[in-house]
């Protein structure tokens, strides 16, 4: 049976994709899915960019719609940075061809897919790029329950809250460290937070992925050089220096 890698909520962080990409080179897998927001707050956003090229698919993520449209929902912080971010593929310096390469793959992105497993999506299924699944809400049974009434798989992986997880029909709440990491899929429908590659928010600094292999869910933690993203980060005038120190405590 195929393994798959999802990653998800890169934010232009390459020190910690290449992190990721290194662990995930000995993981023995077929593919890597992206489940979106490749873009946004950090340093790096072509080079993030061109790694994920290569991927089964990348998603549609709040940032890169807001990189597309107007990020009107933004706060200003993340407005600013998706502003720069837009400059930076603009960059008249550049290969005309490559900007124009990055703008395509973007553009390219869909807000959902599918294979005979599993739902892949950014935010949930109420709305692909916006909608926030937070462990709370596990309380909420109306939205929980048109989550999955939205389901035609058994598992739905998404991302964007930074935050990972597993959300059960049943009614639980499961942290990676209340499974030991790994997570056999029940005879249930549940819903999948794959964590943050480039921005942790779970109170661990490290970048956050999963593997699939269809049966199996497993959490990997992986440390990266923060430090060094934080200096480009606080270098740069149109990023907050907050989106610099959050790095470091993962929040």
């Amino acid at each position: 049976m195929s393994r798959i890698a999802l990653i998800s909520d890169l934010h232009s962080n390459v020190e910690a994709l290449t992190a990721v990409m290194e662990d995930i080179a000995g993981q023995d897998v077929d593919s890597i899915v992206c489940l979106g927001d490749v873009i946004g707050y950090g340093p790096n956003p072509r080079e993030v960019l061109g790694m994920v090229r290569d991927c089964a698919f990348v998603l549609l993520g709040n940032h890169e719609e807001g990189l597309l449209y107007y990020g009107e929902d933004f706060n200003p912080k993340a407005q600013a940075a998706l502003n720069w971010t837009r400059e930076q593929l603009n960059d008249s310096t550049a290969s005309k061809d490559e900007n124009y390469a990055f703008w395509m793959l973007i553009d390219g992105m869909k807000k959902l897919e599918r294979d005979d497993r599993a739902l892949y999506v950014h935010g949930s299924l109420i709305h692909e790029t916006k909608d926030y699944v937070l462990p709370e809400d596990i309380e909420n049974r109306d939205k929980m329950d048109e989550i999955f009434a939205r389901m035609d798989r058994d598992v739905c992986f998404f991302g964007h809250t930074h935050v990972p997880g597993v959300w059960t029909s049943s009614g639980r709440f499961l942290r990676p460290d209340e499974v030991g990491g790994e997570y056999v899929v029940p005879p249930e429908k549940v819903v999948i937070n794959v964590g943050s590659v480039g921005q942790p928010r779970d109170g661990d600094n490290r970048s956050c992925y999963a593997l699939f292999d269809g049966e199996r869910v497993t959490f990997r933690r992986v440390e990266y050089d923060y430090r060094s993203t934080m200096r480009k980060i606080m270098k740069i005038d149109a990023l907050s220096d907050t989106l610099a120190a959050r790095l470091k405590v993962g929040r």
